[in-house]
C-alpha cells in the first residue's frame, strides 16, 4: 500500500493539485451552480499556477490540468447519451469524458506554454489564453461550450458581450485574472485596488445596458409546446403515439399566432408525415406552426424544421447545417463503422446531412425568424445572416444531456445568443428547459425541466443591432494582440532594467 501512495504523492505533487483545485474551481461558474466568485477565484488560482511554473513544459502540465478539471467537471453531461442504451453503449463513458476533457485541455496547454516560452508576462498569457479559447470555438466545426465568460451570465458583465461577444467577455475575465493574480504575487494594494476598481468599471456599464428600456413587446403572440419525451422512450412504438398525443393536447394557440413544437417531436419522416401535420395544423388553427422532424431527400437525411399553413402544407423549411460531430455524423464513418461506432442523434445510423446553411424563415406578422436547431445555438457564428432576423427560433432535444448540467447550460447559452445580438429567443425543447427570451437575455416565460405542457406570450421586441454583430470578433482579436505584446514589452523592460 505504502509504495502506491508514494506514487500518487509524487504524481499529484502540491502544484499539480493546485492546478486541478483551480480547474474545478471555474468549473463551479457555469450553470446549473453559477458560482462566479469562485470560478474568479479559480482563474486567478490558474494564473498563479503558471506565474509558479519554471519550465514552459511545466507550464503546459499545469494548464493542461487546469483545463482537464474544468471541462471534466464542465461536461459531466456527455455520459448520459452513452446512458440511454447502457449495456450497448455504457463501456464508452469514461473514453467520451476523459477524452473530451483531455483533448480540449490541450488548447489550455498550448497557451500555458507559448506565454512561457514567449516570455509575455501574465498580459501575454491573458492573450495566449483568450485566443485559444477562439481557436476552440472554432476548429475542427468548433466546440465553444462552457467557455469561462459564461461564468457571468446573471450579472451585469454578461451585457459586454453585446460589445465584444463571449469570447471577447473570456478574454476579458483572464486579463482580470491575470491582474488579480499579479496583484496576489506582488502583494500590491495598489495593484489590487486598480483590479478593483477597472471590475467596478465594467461592472457599471453592464448594468447602464441592462437597466436601459427595453423596446416593446410585438402585438403578436406565439405558443411554445414541450411534450416531455423521454429519450430512452422517444422511439420507442409503445410511446411514440403517446407522445404525439401529448404535444396535441397543449397544442390550441390561445391567441397565438405561432405554435412551435421541438426538434424531431414529430416521429414521422416528412414524407410519410402528412396526416400528422395536418392534424397539427388543423389543431394549431388559425395560427401556423413549425415542428420539427427528420427528413428524407434521396440517400441523405436531414434533422428539419417546417413551417405549415393553416392546411398542413409546407411552406418553408430549414435543414440543420452545423451538425454534432459523433452525435450527428461520424467523422472517417468507413473506419468508425467497423467498430460500431454510429451516431446517438440520427436514431442510431450513420448519420445526418447538412443543410445548405442559415435560412430566414418569413413567419408573417411575427417578422423573419432566424431557425436553430439544437447545437447550433452554441456558436455565434451561425447567427450571422445577411439579412438581419426579427427574433432566433430554438427548436432542440436536450433530452439526451441528463437533468443536472447539459440543458441548463444549453439555456445559458441561448440567453447569451440574445444578448449578442440584440434579439429575442424563443426556445422549444423536447423535456426542457423551454423558454421566452428577451433581447437582454432575460427569461420571460419557461416551463421547467421534465415537465410536459405549453406557454402562450407576446413576441419581446429586438434591440437595435449590437455592435458585436457588426464588428464581429474584430475587437478580441485587437485586444489579444494588445495583451501579447503589452506582455512581452513589459517583460523586456523589466529584464533591462535588471540588467542595468
Amino acid at each position: 500500500m505504502k509504495p502506491r501512495l508514494s506514487w500518487f504523492r509524487r504524481v499529484l505533487t502540491p502544484p499539480r493539485a493546485f492546478a486541478l483545485s483551480a480547474g474545478f474551481m471555474i468549473a463551479a461558474g457555469q450553470a446549473p451552480l453559477g458560482f462566479w466568485p469562485m470560478a474568479l477565484a479559480g482563474l486567478v488560482m490558474a494564473a498563479v499556477t503558471w506565474r509558479m511554473a519554471l519550465t514552459p513544459g511545466q507550464a503546459a502540465l499545469r494548464g493542461w490540468l487546469v483545463g482537464f478539471s474544468t471541462f471534466l467537471i464542465s461536461f459531466n453531461w456527455i455520459v448520459n447519451p452513452f446512458l440511454v442504451e447502457p449495456m450497448r453503449d455504457g463501456w464508452m463513458i469514461p473514453f467520451a469524458l476523459f477524452f473530451m476533457a483531455g483533448g480540449l485541455a490541450l488548447f489550455w496547454a498550448l497557451a500555458f506554454f507559448l506565454a512561457k516560452i514567449l516570455k509575455t508576462g501574465l498580459p501575454g498569457l491573458a492573450g495566449f489564453w483568450g485566443a485559444a479559447e477562439l481557436l476552440r470555438g472554432h476548429i475542427f466545426t468548433g466546440f465553444p461550450w462552457a467557455m469561462p465568460g459564461y461564468i457571468w451570465l446573471d450579472t451585469p458583465l454578461a451585457q459586454l458581450s453585446a460589445f465584444i461577444g463571449p469570447y471577447g467577455l473570456t478574454a476579458l475575465s483572464f486579463a482580470f485574472a491575470a491582474l488579480l493574480a499579479h496583484a496576489v504575487l506582488k502583494r500590491s494594494l495598489r495593484i489590487g485596488a486598480l483590479a478593483v476598481v477597472l471590475f467596478a468599471a465594467a461592472f457599471l456599464i453592464g448594468f447602464q445596458r441592462q437597466s436601459a428600456p427595453l423596446p416593446p413587446d410585438r402585438d403578436h403572440a406565439i405558443r411554445v409546446v414541450q411534450p416531455n419525451a423521454p429519450q430512452h422512450l422517444k422511439w420507442h412504438p409503445e410511446y411514440i403515439g403517446q407522445f404525439y398525443q401529448r404535444a396535441l393536447s397543449v397544442t390550441p394557440p390561445e391567441g397565438a399566432d405561432l405554435v412551435i413544437w421541438p426538434e424531431t417531436s414529430v416521429a414521422v419522416p416528412l414524407y410519410a408525415a402528412g396526416p400528422e401535420l395536418a392534424e397539427i395544423a388543423a389543431t394549431a388553427a388559425p395560427a401556423r406552426a413549425v415542428v420539427g422532424l427528420n427528413r428524407v431527400d434521396g440517400m441523405r437525411g436531414y434533422n428539419t424544421a417546417v413551417l405549415l399553413d393553416e392546411q398542413g402544407r409546407v411552406v418553408d423549411l430549414y435543414d440543420k447545417h452545423h451538425l454534432v460531430p459523433f452525435g450527428e455524423y461520424m467523422p472517417m464513418p468507413w473506419l468508425l463503422e467497423r467498430i460500431g461506432l454510429r451516431a446517438f442523434t440520427a436514431q442510431n445510423g450513420y448519420g445526418y446531412s447538412a443543410g445548405p446553411g442559415p435560412h430566414l424563415m418569413d413567419m408573417g406578422a411575427l417578422g423573419h425568424a432566424l431557425p436553430l436547431i439544437c447545437y447550433e445555438a452554441i456558436f455565434p457564428r451561425d447567427l450571422r445572416t445577411e439579412t438581419r432576423p426579427d427574433w432566433l427560433l430554438q427548436m432542440t432535444n436536450d433530452a439526451w444531456f441528463g437533468t443536472f448540467s447539459g440543458p441548463q447550460q444549453a439555456l445559458a447559452q441561448a440567453r447569451f445568443r440574445a444578448i449578442e445580438t440584440g434579439l429575442p429567443m424563443v426556445r422549444a425543447a423536447n423535456t426542457g428547459i423551454s423558454a421566452l427570451i428577451d433581447a437582454r437575455g432575460g427569461v420571460r416565460a419557461a416551463i421547467p425541466l421534465g415537465t410536459s405542457g405549453a406557454f402562450t406570450a407576446d413576441l419581446p421586441g429586438a434591440l437595435a443591432a449590437t455592435p458585436y454583430v457588426r464588428l464581429k470578433e474584430a475587437p478580441v482579436l485587437v485586444f489579444l494582440i494588445l495583451l501579447v505584446f503589452a506582455g512581452g514589452i513589459a517583460t523586456t523592460l523589466r529584464r533591462g532594467r535588471k540588467t542595468d
